[in-house]
């Protein structure tokens, strides 16, 4: 029992509570009737793994508790965003007032300070709510800590402080279980590879956006991290990877589909966009094909959501000027209808798909 993970114990819990939902159903249905001794002792056995998960990982074994947990979520969320722009902006409030010792010592003590309360409430407190705002704000000081000494001591920025700042979060994001953390870390790491990307191809670190191209690299990382790396003693991180490299990959190619001219390539700008708008629809309708394979919803979703843009970015372009407006929006609808229909038959043929399997 000790060895599972938060995650688990929560979808053990849910298997238990879906249990005794459909075992009230049989029984009343006279399907299945389980002699008086037999349900009790299913009942204390199931009561038993619920006391234990919920002191160990304090989880939800109700719906009503789940409500709460997402409002809580919500809750931790915009508190440790508001707690960190607080921070971020006391420092600008008041920082010309102070000594360039004081300052040191502020910016010094600030990263230390926030993450000796980040430990402490990961340890008293299990849901972790508190430890992630604690952890965003020590992100937040951390980062101010590195851009603050920068201008107080003129060293000239760089790249790698975006790796610094990933290390941080990724290293607070695996400690307290902070999704939003490690979403934090992602995009400090993308910024450090695409800049990096950028200056092996001769540009100024600072304009690395402005080659979409440049987030290619990292997008691939990202996405093949959960393969080498597991992650199922954390919640949701393994989505959280892909659904990034997802987002760092299908938006440069959404831009370069449409504005061939901040590509690398210099050919005909015609045949560098027509060539990325081919390059996202094979690629979203892989990604469909993968994440239905791996039983990845995130995949699923996110292929699907990039592979119905680029479609209908190619219908707005193909027939917007010459076709009545009437018309366009009923193909439109029709093509809706049509994606509907494939996605209706994919379903209904993977339990067939599933029992061949077996």
């Amino acid at each position: 029992m000790g060895k599972l993970s938060k995650t688990e114990a929560q979808k053990r819990a849910d298997r238990i509570a879906g249990f005794q939902e459909e075992l009230v159903l049989l029984e009343k249905e006279q399907v299945l009737c389980l002699a008086p001794d037999q349900k009790a002792a299913v009942d204390a056995y199931h009561k038993g793994l619920l006391e234990t998960f919920t002191a160990g990982f304090d989880i939800d074994t109700s719906r009503r508790e789940k409500q709460f947990s997402l409002g809580m979520r919500i809750a931790s969320f915009l508190g440790a965003l508001a707690l960190a722009a607080s921070v971020f902006f006391l420092f600008y409030q008041f920082w010309g007032r102070f000594s360039t010792p004081v300052q040191v010592i502020i910016l010094t003590a600030a990263p230390l300070v926030t993450l000796a309360l980040t430990y402490t409430a990961s340890v008293r407190e299990p849901s972790g709510y508190f430890s992630k705002i604690f952890g965003l704000v020590c992100v937040a000081c951390f980062v101010l800590n590195l851009i603050m000494l920068g201008q107080i001591f003129n060293i000239v920025p760089s790249e790698n402080a975006f790796l610094v700042w990933a290390l941080f979060a990724f290293l607070l994001a695996y400690a307290t279980d902070a999704r939003l953390l490690l979403a934090a870390g992602i995009i400090s790491l993308a910024c450090f590879l695409s800049a990096r990307t950028g200056t092996w191809s001769g540009c100024y670190w600072i304009y690395f956006g402005t080659r979409p191209e440049n987030f290619f690299p990292v997008a691939l990382f990202l996405f093949v991290i959960p393969f080498f790396v597991s992650h199922k003693s954390y919640s949701g991180f393994g989505l959280i990877y892909r659904v990034f490299a997802m987002l760092l990959f299908f938006l440069p190619v959404l831009v370069l589909a449409n504005w061939a001219s901040v590509s690398y390539i210099n050919i005909d700008g015609k045949f560098v966009e027509y060539f990325y708008q081919a390059v996202g629809f094979v690629v979203s309708a892989l990604a469909i094909w993968l994440g239905l394979q791996k039983n990845w919803s995130d995949v699923v979703n996110t292929g699907t959501v990039f592979f119905v843009i680029f479609l209908y970015t190619k219908i707005f372009d193909w027939w917007w000027d010459w076709m009545p407006k009437y018309i366009f929006f009923f193909v439109v609808a029709l093509t809706a209808i049509l994606a509907l229909l494939i996605f209706k038959r994919l379903r209904s043929d993977e339990p067939r798909a599933k029992e061949v399997a077996s």
